[in-house]
């Protein structure tokens, strides 16, 4: 659960602070009340009117946690307690101006931000009622997004192998990622997978293969690519990953495999699917997010998103644009977690629409590609990416769809039979999409995320590069 700070701030004169106590506790109340009843736990201390009490509310916000504070303000407002507030609360900061005409907190608010201006302390305003639900729209995609760029400091990335055939943007400096989002990166070696996936029992491979074959709609065994035994190789590919993860304490991570695990052992499209989903054949667990090709840049991506929705993430590449439809098919070699075949945390929902196929010609050591077809439903999609060594991220709405049986066998089989599709609407035409996004991979959530994603962008330093119509 996102944690916030509240600190209200009032006039530095005793004379005029006391008179206005019960007035600043009750625009206090009601932004408490309207951030708890949003799910959000919230921390608070004394009405601020000293410097002595500006650090020490501050300290004590800071002590429980906070992942952010918001400043607030009703009444006229010394504003040197928000600068000194500012060095001791967490960051980053919003500056609230709740709506009282008879008092001048507007004047407190343009004061205290002037204030921060000179010093170089960012920050984001917000004025009007809490109980609005533009204004708080705002207000909770500031604190969702604080949340999650907080997240990231201290997480640990693991990196299994290196470049994957010859994709840069995969690619990043492990300096700049910790330097600027505080992640770190451990490097791994893929032959870990391959060695610790020959001591995972034989019962506990059966186990899964059995859950796969009775919980989706079909395993198309083809006695080459696809057999029991290149199926239970890719469920203890799992097991092992699994245990590395929780060995090396890993966040999150990207798995190389081409070409030496796809080409001499197996693919990693079940590992990664089940990682990313919120379930595996022996239970739930919380998604942990996996980029396929080793791709720094997508898990970081997916990383932010997963923090701001607590959902699995998609990661796919931008493969095909069918002109006629307006649809961009968004496919990768089984990548999508399963979750997005039916948007659900159940997999007896989602799994009696998944198909496991044959791999194809591109990855000769065979396995289990995870097929299916995106529930449909609003989406946000996005990517960082870098421009002459400085982190942007483009951002776009969508909305996946379903068409009708007949017109998505005939399109699933003319871009590659085997795969996950996501059909894509996008909110910016194909040409603007085409000629700036800077990658072939994309991920995303379903829902709308864009105004949290532009707020991640202002916190970690990022430039925001928003496609629309």
């Amino acid at each position: 659960m996102a944690k916030v700070g509240i600190l209200t701030f009032s006039d530095g004169r005793r004379y005029a602070h006391q008179p206005q106590v019960e007035e600043n506790q009750r625009f206090e109340a009601r932004l408490r009340a309207a951030l708890s009843e949003a799910g959000f736990e919230v921390a608070t201390g004394e009405i601020v009117w000293s410097n002595a009490l500006a650090r020490s509310e501050a300290e004590k916000v800071s002590r429980a946690g906070a992942d952010c504070t918001i400043f607030n303000y009703a009444v006229w407002a010394f504003p040197q307690f928000t600068v000194l507030a500012s060095r001791f609360a967490p960051a980053p900061f919003l500056l609230f101006g709740q709506v009282n005409p008879a008092k001048p907190g507007m004047v407190a608010v343009l004061a205290a931000a002037g204030a921060l201006d000179q010093i170089g302390l960012p920050y984001v305003r917000v004025f009007g009622e809490i109980e609005d639900p533009a204004v708080l729209r705002r207000v909770s995609a500031f604190i969702r997004a604080a949340s999650a760029a907080r997240a990231l400091r201290g997480e640990t990335y693991g990196l299994f192998g290196g470049r994957s055939i010859g994709i840069n943007t995969a690619v990043s400096n492990t300096d700049q990622w910790a330097a600027q989002f505080g992640v770190d990166v451990e490097h791994i070696d893929q032959w870990e997978i391959v060695r610790r996936s020959e001591a995972v029992p034989a019962a506990r491979r059966r186990a899964g293969r059995e859950w796969l074959e009775r919980s989706a709609a079909k395993v198309h065994y083809d006695g080459r690519q696809l057999t029991p035994e290149k199926l239970e190789l890719q469920i203890a590919s799992y097991h092992a990953v699994r245990e590395i993860i929780a060995e090396r304490g890993l966040d999150f991570l990207g798995i190389k495999a081409q070409p030496e695990l796809t080409e001499h052992f197996a693919t990693m499209d079940i590992t990664e699917a089940f990682l990313n989903d919120p379930y595996d054949w022996e239970g739930s667990h919380a998604p942990i997010v996996c980029a396929t090709e080793a791709d720094m840049d997508a898990a970081l991506t997916m990383e932010i998103f997963k923090h701001l929705s607590g959902t699995p993430v998609l990661f796919a590449d931008v493969r095909h644009y069918f002109a006629d439809l307006d649809l961009f098919d968004l496919v990768n070699s089984g990548q999508h977690a399963t979750y997005f075949a039916g948007k659900s945390f159940d997999p007896e929902v989602n799994l009696p629409k998944v198909e496991l196929h044959p791999e194809g010609f591109y990855f000769p050591a065979g396995g289990a590609s995870v097929f299916h077809i995106a529930h449909p439903g609003e989406v946000t999609l996005a990517r960082l990416s870098r421009e002459d060594g400085a982190y942007r991220m483009h951002i776009v709405r969508g909305e996946f769809v379903r068409l009708g049986p007949d017109q998505e066998r005939e399109r699933v089989a003319a871009v590659q039979p085997n795969w996950p599709h996501a059909f894509t609407r996008l909110a910016c035409p194909a040409p603007v999409f085409l000629q700036s996004f800077p990658t072939n991979h994309i991920h995303g959530v379903y829902g709308d995320y864009v105004p949290e994603l532009l707020q991640v962008c202002q916190i970690l330093g990022v430039r925001p590069v928003l496609l629309e119509g």
